[in-house]
């Protein structure tokens, strides 16, 4: 005879997951294993020949006489630039490629002994942690690194520092578009349909975190842009 078969315990519901609150200071980017991509928008005319000869002078109307704030989060870009709407003179956005190595050499000319601060001595690149936003420029509690280039560095960033461009103000117009039409969209949706890029954690040494002011206190006002 059979023994009675033991019906199986009723699982437990499973719990929702929990998202990780993200450090207060981070950088999020979307990046390759050997590169990155950072965000800026400019005006038509050096936009499009920009992404035809692949080279920001390529237009005679780009200076590298002013500094040139850059930018790893897509969704600060939106909010920056309205998704494209918001500044004559910035309407095109342009998604610029580099490799890690000279992205990392960026951001450590923005990193300042403290011997240097107490003599007055700025770093040559400004680093501003600003309050990161959501796809829906709504601001968020943890903070977003912009990068400001100065005009001596320029010339070299433009030249030598950016391995591809393109063109990506259609993405963020398509996107609000989306937002607009259909309000209850979801984040993964809009990954889905190719509209907001993963952005993962960009690692970097805990040196260069000290010296960016990554692992300090929460709660500290930072300038705005």
């Amino acid at each position: 005879m059979a023994p009675p078969s033991q019906s199986s315990p009723p699982s437990s519901p499973a719990k929702p997951k929990t998202q990780t609150k993200p450090p207060y200071r981070q950088i999020r980017a979307l990046y390759t294993p050997s590169t990155i991509t950072v965000y800026q928008a400019y005006k038509t005319s050096i936009a499009t020949a920009a992404v035809t000869h692949q080279k920001l002078s390529a237009s005679p109307h780009f200076r590298t006489t002013r500094m040139t704030w850059i930018k790893p989060s897509w969704s600060w870009m939106l909010y920056r630039a309205g998704y494209s709407y918001k500044d004559p003179g910035q309407e095109r956005i342009l998604a610029l490629t580099m490799k890690h190595a000279d992205f990392l050499a960026i951001l450590e000319k923005g990193v300042a002994t403290k011997e240097e601060l107490r003599a007055g001595k700025l770093p040559e690149v400004r680093i501003q942690w600003d309050p990161e936003r959501t796809v829906r420029l709504g601001r968020l509690e943890h903070r977003s690194i912009q990068i400001g280039i100065p005009a001596g560095l320029s010339e070299r960033w433009v030249e030598e520092m950016i391995v591809g461009i393109d063109d990506v103000t259609e993405k963020a117009r398509e996107l609000k578009r989306v937002l607009d039409e259909r309000p209850e969209v979801t984040n993964e949706e809009l990954v889905e349909l190719g509209l907001v890029p993963v952005e993962r954690p960009f690692e970097i040494s805990e040196e260069l975190q000290r010296g960016l002011r990554m692992v300090e206190e929460e709660g500290e006002e930072e300038s705005k842009v």
